[in-house]
């Protein structure tokens, strides 16, 4: 959602995956039926390597970059004693050191250029604990702690480093209700109300919510901005 927006507001997005051909190549029809323009990388960004050469692959046909959106995220959904130290260091390796390498790798650019934005993607679990994986929200409180600090690092730089932490969020693995149920109509009004109870604006989000959000952290409007977690979740935190 967030790489079709910004690439219909004119950026050159280069889309990264790490299995998800099938994801990534769907998105990538997604922006050339909207006329705009993308490239396609892959990498494990547990591993420094691989982001490098990445960003190598980037800049050598793009240029620096302007705006990382860091994303990428493992979830497990194991209780806190579930976990092993193996799986321990697979949600960390990602989600948060992953991200922290990605920033290094973009920072010399960025530097050259005397600007840049930086946008890292958390969670209302950032404050919250869940109740389906705690590793995952620890994850999610650290990448707020690494939005804080390295915005006070490369500030300096002209460049401006934001979380979002977003609730829930529909990206189409929520289970379907098929229009051939006889309880259809009954099950989409118990999701209705189910979500009126937990969200005041009565939905959850959506990738384009998010999606509007982020081009606001990446345009030129939200410069005075930085270290800024901004919660974005239908008011769900405030119940």
């Amino acid at each position: 959602g967030i790489a079709v927006e910004m690439a219909k507001r004119g950026a050159v997005t280069a889309l990264h995956y790490n299995r998800s051909e099938a994801g990534v190549l769907e998105t990538k029809r997604r922006i050339d039926e909207s006329g705009g323009h993308c490239l396609i990388v892959q990498a494990d960004i547990s591993k420094q390597r691989e982001i490098n050469a990445m960003i190598h692959k980037i800049e050598s046909q793009a240029g620096p970059v302007d705006v990382l959106v860091n994303n990428a995220a493992v979830q497990l959904n194991y209780d806190l004693f579930k976990h092993n130290g193996e799986t321990f260091d697979l949600l960390f390796d990602t989600n948060v050191k992953g991200y922290w390498q990605c920033i290094q790798a973009v920072i010399p650019g960025m530097k050259r250029k005397g600007t840049g934005r930086i946008i890292l993607i958390s969670s209302v679990h950032a404050k919250r604990p869940t109740d389906f994986d705690p590793v995952y929200a620890m994850t999610k409180g650290a990448i707020r702690m690494l939005g804080r600090e390295s915005a006070i690092e490369l500030a300096p730089y002209g460049i401006t480093v934001n979380p979002i932490e977003p609730g829930a969020v529909d990206v189409g693995k929520s289970p379907r209700i098929s229009p051939d149920d006889p309880d259809a109509e009954k099950k989409r009004e118990a999701r209705r109300k189910q979500q009126q109870e937990k969200f005041p604006l009565g939905r959850v989000g959506l990738p384009i919510d998010v999606a509007h959000l982020a081009c606001f952290i990446a345009s030129d409007e939200s410069e005075f901005m930085t270290g800024s977690a901004i919660r974005l979740d239908g008011g769900s935190m405030l119940l």
